[in-house]
């Protein structure tokens, strides 16, 4: 009830605050206008003097004092400055009608002043004192007009003199001062209003804001991710697509928030907050649940491994340790996965299912993940495993590269060869790419073995072209995922520049895709890559969204046709009608053509009648390591020679 009392009692003290300032405001302006009417009325007054216009001179003079009297009375507090107004307003009225009445009627200067009696009591009267005013006035030039007409009092029209330029300089020069005072204070008005607009808007935007979000991290919070709950569900609904709800509570934080205090508590929940926000993609919403426990959106999940990969990257941003307070704190968390529509399509299903997921991976010795569906967690288990095992793979050396041959079919040249990455491992012993590729594409590592794979097969090329292959050109594949990184071209120089290779000396081999992701981007991105002086290529074509618009953008040198058309070749009319295709199409483009997977000479021979200017296949060789296919590449001279 105190602090209630507070609040209240603070009411009135802000009033009167606003009264105090709005008092001191109109005393000064009270106190600006009677310091020019001062000197305005004086000046006046000496012209009067000089002239021997005795009445105007009394008059003035009775004025002045009054002025006088009521600038002392507004030092005096409100009640006084508000009888100085009425003493200032009355003076000014009085003083100019006399003038009038004594001089020249309605024709003297005195009534230019009526106007700026107007704006003064605008300006420092009530609007009684204003409508009063206005009122003397109207009668004071009505009796001294009748009073002219009837010959009562008629008011003779003196020839001009320099004094009335005193007078009418005079009272303009207070009439203007007036209005600049008051237009002044209409624009201080409006810009105050203004002002506070911005600042009530301002106000409510923040309002609106902590009402959804998490006033510690600023993530959304409870009430918001339910919003975007019901958002995300309609759009992947139609999309065909499952959505994703991820649970994540901080591991051991209540025992770092007692020891370390609440400080450093908040300090770790902001960071954790950081860190998890820092990987997430687009459309993926993180919010803060409550307390330690975070909830994560990700709609557009088209397998159960985009929800680990991200899972598996949740966990990787957590091991960094974060310093707080002179201490290194290593905060992992448990994380429990549903999915949409699988484990139930409302927000509250979801979230019940995501909890006793969470549960099953605090059972497993927390710092993981679990899928509430129990058959998702061993594919999970083999797959990270696998992800794991690559990461090591890199470190270890355990990735190696074999060569497959290419050869000019028309001459029978061994002209270059396709590097293709294999898996040395330990365990299981060697792997071919697709066992592995499919999965570290998913998961990133993809990005490390792809830059690997360059340099090595730029290191390997240029020893062979110093030796017994100086014309050698070695190609190699390229992901999609690696061209959503946009280094790319960053990457070929320097495994070029690494390996002292020149540029002409490797094609790098696109998917169809990559090619069909952005085009505009990926346009730009070849466009950097054909300026270090590679060659480009696109694998399988006539598989996937083979586009005749792209093939004139991207400016490929060569068409690889995929071997699935090939191998039927001899047997298919339709496979035949489309190499065919493929080859004529690719001449007419200027471009030349790889047959992939070339394994009878019947093959061979109907291909380099069809005009394909390349080829490979187990017809020439399989895939070699570096050192079987130099051996292979020397005795292959031999026997076409």
């Amino acid at each position: 009830m105190a602090q209630g009392t507070n609040r209240m009692s603070s009411v009135p003290r802000i009033s009167s605050d606003i009264d105090a300032q709005d008092e001191g405001f109109k005393a000064h302006r009270f106190r600006q206008i009677a310091g020019i009417l001062f000197i305005v009325m004086t000046l006046s007054m000496l012209q009067n003097l000089f002239f021997a216009n005795w009445g105007s001179a009394v008059v003035l003079l009775a004025g002045i004092g009054l002025l006088g009297w009521a600038l002392q009375l507004s030092y005096q507090g409100r009640a006084r400055r508000e009888r100085a107004n009425a003493i200032l307003l009355a003076t000014l009225t009085g003083l100019l009608s006399i003038i009038m009445w004594m001089d020249q009627g309605i024709r003297d200067t005195a009534m230019l002043g009526f106007p700026g009696v107007l704006i003064f009591a605008g300006l420092l009267g009530s609007r009684r004192q204003l409508v009063g005013i206005f009122a003397v006035m109207a009668v004071v030039i009505t009796v001294c007009l009748v009073a002219n007409v009837q010959g009562w009092h008629v008011n003779r029209v003196s020839p001009l003199r320099y004094g009335a330029l005193i007078d009418l300089l005079g009272i303009l020069s207070a009439t203007a001062f007036a209005v600049m005072l008051l237009t002044g204070d209409l624009w201080l008005t409006v810009q105050r209003s203004r002002k506070e607009s911005e600042r009530a808007q301002a106000a409510a935007t923040r309002v609106a804001y902590l009402a959804h979000h998490d006033p510690l991290t600023e993530l959304p919070n409870r009430l918001l991710v339910r919003e975007q709950f019901a958002k995300a569900k309609e759009h992947v609904r139609g999309a065909g697509h499952t959505l994703a709800m991820v649970f994540i509570d901080l591991d051991n934080f209540k025992t770092f928030n007692d020891s370390l205090g609440h400080a450093a508590g908040d300090f770790l929940l902001v960071g954790a907050a950081r860190r998890m926000s820092g990987i997430l993609g687009e459309g993926q919403i993180l919010s803060r649940y409550g307390g330690d426990e975070f909830l994560l959106l990700v709609p557009d999940v088209e397998t159960g491994d985009a929800a680990v990969v991200l899972a598996s990257e949740l966990l990787k941003a957590m091991a960094t340790p974060l310093a707080t307070q002179g201490h290194e704190v290593r905060l992992t968390c448990s994380i429990g996965i549903a999915v949409a529509p699988n484990d139930g399509e409302s927000f509250e299903a979801l979230l019940k299912k995501a909890d006793v997921a969470l549960y099953r991976a605090k059972e497993a010795g927390r710092n993981t993940f679990r899928f509430y569906d129990a058959s998702m967690n061993d594919g999970v288990i083999e797959h990270l495993h696998l992800i794991s095992g690559l990461r090591r793979a890199l470190a270890d050396q355990q990735l190696v590269l074999h060569y497959q041959p290419q050869i000019e079919l028309q001459s029978g040249r061994l002209v270059g060869a396709e590097a293709l990455v294999r898996w040395r491992h330990p365990e299981l012993g060697l792997m071919p790419p697709t066992t592995f590729i499919p999965v570290a594409e998913r998961s990133g590592v993809i990005i490390e073995i792809g830059e690997w794979v360059l340099r090595e097969a730029c290191r390997q090329t240029s020893i062979w072209r110093e030796g017994a292959l100086p014309d050698f050109i070695v190609s190699v594949n390229l992901s999609a995922v690696q061209f959503k990184r946009g280094n790319l071209d960053r990457v070929v120089f320097d495994a070029l520049e690494c390996a002292g290779l020149p540029a002409h000396a490797l094609e790098l081999e696109l998917t169809e895709s990559a090619l069909i992701q952005d085009i505009d981007i990926v346009a730009e991105l070849l466009q950097r890559l054909r300026m270090l002086g590679v060659s480009l290529s696109i694998d399988d074509f006539g598989t996937g969204y083979s586009n005749l618009a792209y093939l004139k953008r991207l400016h490929v040198e060569r068409l690889k046709i995929d071997q699935s058309f090939i191998a039927r070749l001899d047997e298919d009319v339709q496979d035949a009608a489309i190499v065919q295709a493929i080859i004529q199409m690719a001449g007419s483009l200027g471009l030349t053509t790889t047959a992939e997977g070339i394994e009878a000479p019947t093959t061979l021979a109907r291909l380099t009648a069809l005009g394909c200017t390349h080829g490979q296949g187990f017809l020439f060789s399989r895939p070699l390591p570096a050192d079987e296919f130099l051996r292979y590449a020397a005795e292959y001279e031999q026997r076409i020679v």
